[in-house]
């Protein structure tokens, strides 16, 4: 259908009701960001491994992003009708394979191949994630189920990159990407256990897309989530080096910083998610003025932990509501191509991450890390003009 997706309702007659599948969906994407910003928190000892620069390292970031990127639009039309249960728990046991490789990486290049199976396992999964929460609950719950999916994406801050550091810290960089191949397998089971079926009535199309984007609240959404999040990762990939560098704290300092950091990201999921729901707009200028106001300060305010601590926690805090905020807005635009617009935003997110990492990557070999934080406040900053300036749906 051109104006509108057949999405069947889940198989389960109490699927209302339930919100098992959506904890297991959130598990899940919690298990992808970690996996996906795992480097960001091991960046200096995966490089000494092996042998490359920070920003070389970095590149794993835009490998899995850009792969990400690429099928995530597609995920739809490239699955066809196959029930979406049984492609999440594919594509789990993928993301997996991935980790195990990256795990065992001796050098580079094969560390590039388990990136680019993450990236692959990322662009299914993140392709069919924003459409599943209007399938699994009813609509007054849609909301809450939204910010719950999207909270795996703040927790994995919480628990994911600050565990994976201390991890590192206790045995090895490589340890950290062991447990996430676990724990890929963990939510492989998880979902084959708690997902209802999720039939296809209709085989998506590639034309969904361009439908999506003539429409103006989408293509508003997905210019602020590109310039929010491609400044968001410019800045925050190689925030590690800037703590290590400009602020002067070790290992063990640094990833209680990133855990605060995650702990103010969750918090702003469930503050901006549900306002998310009633006020799009407002939701997506508050987490997009945070995140702009604590980039451009930390490069002036890394003289204490203290400080350090509180431009993080208003970082995360504003970053925290930036998923499910302009996720909310793009479906706000287009209720009724759920699916299609959000594979686009998928897909659009991923593309930021890797290009702002590997923006940040070439800022930071060349320029140094105040300039990398200055070019991560400027377009997240920019990012905010387009949000004040666009509204979700037409006036």
């Amino acid at each position: 259908m051109k104006n509108a997706e057949v999405l069947a309702p889940a198989n389960s007659p109490s699927a209302e009701a339930r919100w098992a599948p959506v904890l297991a969906v959130a598990l899940s994407t919690f298990t992808v960001v970690s996996a996906e910003m795992m480097p960001v928190g091991l960046l200096t000892p995966m490089s000494d491994s092996l042998s490359v620069t920070d920003g070389v390292t970095g590149l794993s970031l835009t490998i899995t992003g850009l792969i990400g990127a690429a099928v995530s639009p597609f995920a739809p039309a490239l699955i066809g009708l196959r029930d979406r249960k049984g492609v999440l728990v594919g594509h789990m046991l993928l993301l997996a394979l991935g980790n195990a490789v990256t795990a065992v990486a001796p050098n580079f290049p094969v560390l590039v191949a388990g990136r680019i199976l993450l990236g692959l396992a990322l662009g299914v999964v993140w392709g069919l994630v924003p459409g599943l929460a209007p399938r699994l609950v009813d609509g007054p719950r849609i909301a809450l189920a939204s910010t719950m999916v999207f909270s795996g994406v703040s927790i994995a801050s919480v628990l994911g990159v600050p565990l994976g550091t201390y991890l590192a810290a206790l045995l090895d960089w490589r340890a950290a990407f062991w447990a996430l191949a676990l724990l890929g397998l963990v939510c492989a089971t998880v979902l084959a256990r708690t997902l209802p079926a999720l039939p296809v009535h209709e085989r998506g199309r590639t034309d969904g897309i361009a439908g999506a984007l003539r429409q103006k609240g989408i293509t508003a959404g997905l210019a602020v989530t590109t310039l929010v999040v491609l400044g968001h990762f410019t800045g925050y990939t190689y925030v590690r080096p800037v703590l290590e560098a400009d602020a002067g704290l070790g290992t063990g300092v640094i990833a209680a910083c990133l855990l605060v950091y995650g702990l103010a990201g969750v918090a702003g999921n469930f503050t901006l998610g549900p306002l998310s729901g009633r006020r799009p707009r407002a939701a997506m200028v508050t987490a997009l003025a945070g995140v702009t106001l604590a980039v451009g300060l930390l490069p002036v305010l890394t003289g204490s932990v203290v400080t350090v601590l509180l431009v993080l926690v208003v970082w995360g805090a504003s970053y925290g509501g930036v998923s499910v905020s302009t996720q909310t807005w793009i479906r706000t635009a287009a209720p009724a191509r759920i699916e299609a617009s959000g594979a686009l935003w998928a897909g659009v997110f991923n593309a930021s991450i890797a290009l702002g990492s590997l923006a940040g990557g070439l800022v930071i070999d060349h320029a140094g890390n105040r300039a990398v934080l200055l070019t991560a406040a400027l377009t997240t900053a920019a990012g905010l003009l387009v949000a004040l300036a666009a509204r979700p749906r037409p006036v």
